[in-house]
């Protein structure tokens, strides 16, 4: 039995990994604390295997966004550092890579509910109710924290220069 486990827990670790990871990077906005986080739920995950095999990505989901949730609550009690900025002397990066750092950082002014909801909704391709569901709230609570963090990004994006500033209509929460 045992061993079913580990064949069945490795295939979905093999299989979903990679976009999980993504998950919680964009969750975090750090490299090393997103392989951090998934460790610790995929570790949580193992452990709760037979009961979680038949919605494991859902299960692993939804704890990648309440253990990010637990570690802002544990920052928010500490004082503010500084996050790192571009390095003027890195050598030629291209746009994409400057795009994809005013994204992440203005994900991380999101509050946790409102940056989950955008990160799943949209960067993650989750309908309404999956979303509901990973972050255990209702569906209209998913729209109300997509359409207000969409709105946040769109105003601090459009300060960036980078992204032009997007009418309210378009790229609402469906």
């Amino acid at each position: 039995m045992r061993e079913s486990r580990g064949a069945d827990f490795d295939d979905f670790v093999r299989t979903r990994s990679v976009t999980l990871l993504r998950v919680a990077y964009l969750l975090t906005g750090d490299r090393h604390e997103a392989e951090d986080l998934l460790q610790e739920v995929l570790e949580q995950v193992y452990l709760r295997w037979r009961r979680v095999r038949t919605v494991p990505e859902a299960y692993a989901r939804r704890a990648l966004v309440n253990r990010a949730a637990s570690r802002w609550r544990r920052r928010a009690r500490r004082p503010e550092r500084a996050l790192g900025d571009v390095d003027p002397s890195t050598p030629d990066r291209t746009e994409d890579v400057l795009v994809r750092e005013s994204v992440v950082a203005a994900l991380r002014l999101l509050p946790h509910r409102q940056r989950a909801a955008v990160v799943l909704r949209f960067l993650e391709d989750l309908s309404v109710a999956d979303v509901a569901a990973a972050l255990d709230c209702s569906e209209g609570a998913v729209k109300s924290h997509t359409a207000r963090g969409l709105a946040r990004l769109r105003a601090v994006l459009a300060g960036t220069g980078l992204v032009s500033s997007v009418s309210n209509g378009a790229g609402g929460a469906r």
